[in-house]
């Protein structure tokens, strides 16, 4: 199966992406997690093996999984001609701007790897010891620590629904909201610049727009209405620009954007960290954005598709829902159930940021072990994935994986 095609939250999940988190994670020190927006560091081992099991789990029930990483590699040597361009991008996206500097970084990269490998040695990042120390290169490189980075690793990558969200058979091609973030997308505009399986693919957000707009603020509640968080991560101008350039595509089914304006916190950082699909009629959703939850709807203009129609939505959060998927009784379930201590605790954990590979079936994260049991009272079968090491960069089933194929 090729390109894109999701357009529901719960249909069967065809084909999944994924990036298996590589050794970029050992580049994380406890005085950078900041400003690389972890609380914790993994132990990369034991992530690496909770990775491999969230993968198993998928193949097991008939989803095709393949890797950044893999894509990646496949347009490399498809278009061996892009390597060196690739390199230099990247190197000036990681704030490598002098020419001496460029040039010794590529040549490097090009004398020690090679496929695979040097697609994950751009995602690690490179020291200064891996370039002779403080061999001099500047009076830079002379006073700084061996250990130094010269470009920064990207360990955020294994959230793999961030950089790029694929709705109906387009994507957008996201601009993230934090700069050590925005050099993810890079893999993303190669492969679909390149790769023959999504070349084709439309695009309705670009990578250099000037408002940011993440993967995880991004839900396909039908083929013609999606939902987006304003969030930590996600401006309103995002969401606008996103929803002129669908509106204005006359093959886009999407008619309707709904904006779900949460609270700009990290522990809300997107939409789908507190409010997921689960099935055809059921939501589960932290208990915490009840109350401040605001919901605009945006429409196509009547003469002009991209002159919005904005227009606030007053009713409950079910009432919405039931609306605009056009279901008779929808149902909220809360995640940590009626314990605030356990909603916040598991929400922080991830409960409530599910995948659903199909209606009713859903991968979580096992040490919810609140949320977990409420889920299948619910009649919902959970397939448990473990998570004492991929939890710690604050992503559940749902931010680790990009759907490109769903069953229509």
């Amino acid at each position: 199966m090729n390109g894109i095609c999701v357009k529901s939250e719960i249909a069967p999940l065809k084909k999944v992406l994924l990036h298996r988190p590589g050794e970029e994670l050992l580049k994380l020190t406890p005085k950078r997690l900041p400003e690389l927006l972890f609380d914790d560091i993994p132990f990369l081992k034991v992530a690496q093996r909770e990775h491999d099991a969230f993968a198993a789990i998928l193949r097991e029930n008939g989803t095709e999984v393949v890797y950044l990483e893999d894509l990646m590699t496949e347009v490399l040597a498809l278009r061996p001609e892009l390597i060196r361009p690739f390199l230099y991008q990247w190197l000036t996206e990681g704030n490598i701007r002098t020419g001496k500097w460029q040039d010794k970084l590529c040549d490097y990269l090009l004398e020690n790897y090679s496929g695979k490998a040097l697609v994950k040695k751009t995602m690690e990042g490179i020291t200064l010891k891996e370039m002779g120390g403080a061999s001099a290169y500047s009076l830079q490189d002379r006073i700084a620590p061996a250990d130094d980075l010269i470009v920064d690793p990207m360990p955020n990558l294994y959230f793999a629904r961030d950089p790029f969200a694929s709705v109906g058979t387009g994507v957008f091609l996201n601009r993230m909201r934090f700069p050590t973030r925005r050099r993810e997308t890079i893999y993303a505009e190669y492969v679909f610049n390149y790769h023959p399986d999504y070349s084709s693919v439309r695009r309705y957000c670009k990578r250099d727009d000037h408002a940011s707009i993440e993967g995880g603020d991004v839900l396909n509640l039908t083929a013609d209405t999606i939902a987006i968080g304003i969030s930590e991560r996600t401006s309103p101008d995002g969401i606008e620009n996103a929803a002129r350039r669908l509106f204005s595509d006359q093959d886009a089914t999407v008619r309707t954007v709904l904006a779900f304006d949460i609270p700009a916190t990290r522990a809300f950082m997107h939409l789908d960290t507190v409010f997921t699909q689960i099935d055809t009629d059921k939501y589960i959703v932290h208990p915490a954005i009840i109350g401040p939850l605001t919901v605009y709807e945006i429409t196509p203009g009547a003469k002009d598709p991209a002159d919005l129609h904005i227009e606030r939505v007053d009713a409950p959060l079910e009432r919405i829902l039931e609306k605009y998927t056009h279901t008779e009784c929808v149902k909220l379930i809360y995640c940590g159930g009626d314990d605030m201590i356990a909603a916040a605790r598991e929400q922080w954990n991830d409960g409530s940021n599910t995948l659903a590979i199909a209606p009713g079936k859903v991968v979580v994260y096992e040490r919810n072990d609140v949320t977990n049991p409420i889920l299948r009272d619910n009649g919902i079968e959970i397939l448990e994935m473990p998570s004492a090491e991929l939890s710690r960069g604050r992503g559940g089933p749902r931010c680790m994986s990009m759907p490109l194929i769903r069953a229509e």
